[in-house]
């Protein structure tokens, strides 16, 4: 990747670390703070809107000719929602209060996915190693809300994702590559294809949500767990990407698909046998979104969309 591929790259993958850390910070202030009886209810709003509604924010995405209206329209969600959520906790409101933050949290996070996965994908040619990067980050900043929740990491969170966020649209403003790049063309394949394509990726995903939920569900959940666990998601998304491009995609998903397996059959062997599935099963994110955005050119956002969604059942079946 070029210097300026990997400027944006590297800009919206500290993005997704710093949304995703934000809402779930937000989120466990509440539940600290408020004798809150629904907070499944809570959670669950904000997973569905955040994972669900992607597929439309996508189609948006997708059509929009200026991209970054969606960059500043999730970060005024999100301001909105830290904003709410010193009222919420300060009048303790704890029954429609708490869900206009979920609310304004879980459209918030669905517009900024979808910006940033297509925003990666254009700008460096659906290069894995980017979306690898892109997509991991997140992960880890689940971690570092979960485990370091405070008014002082929210306010560091939002005012550097604001800041970000204008140094971000001021190039984009400067050099127009967006539009430049969404003129690029694509191949095109029959609806038949696509249509099988695409569900049979979702439903790779679903499973891939489901295993690594039934990894993590074995394991402990002390701060450092939590920690290790989002640090090695991220390094597996990340790692997924650049071995996908050095060893073809097909020996990378053959060679994760036998580990992923080996590490189910002896789970109950220890820790680090779980650890080691989770890392294995990570690697396969950034060749599913890859392949997606293949059979969906120039419908990104679409594509980034559609996967975010299918993570939704795996994890609940994971959790029944």
């Amino acid at each position: 990747m070029n210097r300026c591929l990997l400027h944006t790259t590297v800009l919206c993958s500290v993005l997704h670390l710093l949304v995703d850390g934000l809402c779930v910070c937000c989120l466990y202030l509440i539940a600290a703070a408020l004798p809150v009886s629904h907070l499944v209810g809570i959670f669950l709003t904000y997973n569905i809107l955040a994972f669900l509604t992607q597929p439309l924010t996508g189609l948006w995405a997708d059509r929009m000719e200026r991209k970054h209206w969606m960059l500043l329209a999730s970060v005024f969600l999100l301001t909105m929602a830290v904003m709410a959520t010193s009222l919420v906790i300060s009048l303790r409101l704890t029954a429609l209060g708490v869900m206009v933050v979920a609310v304004l949290l879980g459209m918030g996070n669905s517009l900024f996915h979808v910006w940033g996965g297509k925003q990666v994908a254009v700008r460096t040619g659906n290069d894995m190693r980017a979306l690898g990067t892109f997509v991991s980050t997140g992960a880890f900043g689940l971690s570092l809300g979960i485990v370091f929740f405070s008014w002082p990491l929210l306010y560091a969170a939002l005012l550097s994702i604001c800041l970000l966020s204008a140094a971000y649209v001021q190039t984009d403003l400067q050099t127009g590559t967006a539009e430049v790049a969404d003129k690029a063309g694509g191949r095109r394949f029959s609806m038949l294809f696509v249509g099988l394509s695409l569900l049979v990726l979702m439903i790779v995903v679903m499973l891939r949500s489901l295993v690594g939920e039934t990894f993590t569900g074995e394991m402990p959940k002390s701060h450092g767990l939590v920690l290790l666990i989002g640090g090695l998601s991220m390094l597996g998304k990340m790692a997924g990407g650049w071995l996908a491009r050095h060893l073809g995609i097909v020996r990378m998903l053959v060679a994760a698909v036998c580990l992923v397996a080996l590490c189910l059959v002896f789970r109950s062997q220890g820790l680090a046998v779980l650890l080691v599935g989770l890392f294995a099963v990570n690697t396969t994110m950034p060749v599913t979104l890859y392949l997606a955005n293949a059979v969906l050119p120039k419908r990104e956002g679409l594509a980034f969309g559609l996967l975010a969604a299918a993570l939704i059942p795996g994890y609940l079946f994971a959790t029944i």
